[in-house]
C-alpha cells in the first residue's frame, strides 16, 4: 500500500519497529534502516540494480529480517518541485513493490540528499572509491531521518 501523505502514514505504523529507507538510482539502490523508536537513521548497503524482482526480493528481505513497520522511498523532484521522468520510475518501482508486500510505503522527497551525503563523506576524509562504494546508502539515511524528523514533528504536535 502506497500512502503519499506522511501523517497517514504515520497512522498505519505499529508502534516499536523500525522503518527502511531507500535511494533508488538508475544503477544502486541507497539501503538504509532505522531504529525501532524511529529516533535515527543508519546507512546500511548499495545494492547493485538487476532486474525488478531481484532488486524487490532483496529489499524485501531487508524489511522482514528487520521487521520494519514502513519503507519510505526517496521521491527525485526537480528543484522547482515538479517531478521528472526519475520521479516517474520511482513511482513506478513503489507501485511495482507494494504489489508484493503489504507494508505501507511512503515517498520523501530527496531533493539535496546525494548532495549532504557527499559533503558529510568528504568532511569524513573517505577516499573517492570509498564514497563511491557508500554514497547511496548514505542518502538513503538522509532520506529516512528526515522522515523521522517529520513523523516525530508530528507525533509532538497537540491533537
Amino acid at each position: 500500500m502506497i500512502i503519499d501523505d506522511i501523517a497517514e502514514f504515520a497512522s498505519a505504523l505499529p508502534g516499536m519497529r523500525p522503518l527502511i529507507g531507500l535511494d533508488l538510482g538508475t544503477k544502486t539502490i541507497g539501503v538504509a534502516a532505522s531504529d525501532a523508536l524511529l529516533s535515527t537513521a543508519t546507512p546500511l548497503e548499495t545494492v547493485k540494480r538487476t532486474k525488478f524482482m531481484q532488486d524487490a526480493t532483496r529489499l524485501l528481505e531487508y524489511a522482514t529480517d528487520r521487521e520494519a513497520a514502513g519503507v519510505v522511498l526517496g521521491l527525485p523532484r526537480n528543484m522547482d518541485g515538479s517531478e521528472g521522468p526519475r520521479a516517474q520510475s520511482t513511482r513506478s518501482f513503489a507501485q511495482n513493490l507494494a504489489k508484493l508486500t503489504e507494508i505501507p510505503i511512503t515517498y520523501w522527497d530527496e531533493r539535496l540528499s546525494t548532495v549532504a551525503a557527499e559533503r558529510a563523506l568528504l568532511e569524513a576524509d573517505l577516499t573517492r572509491k570509498r564514497r563511491s562504494e557508500v554514497i547511496d546508502a548514505v542518502a538513503a539515511a538522509y532520506i529516512l531521518q528526515g522522515a523521522l524528523d517529520r513523523l516525530r514533528h508530528l507525533k509532538d504536535q497537540p491533537l
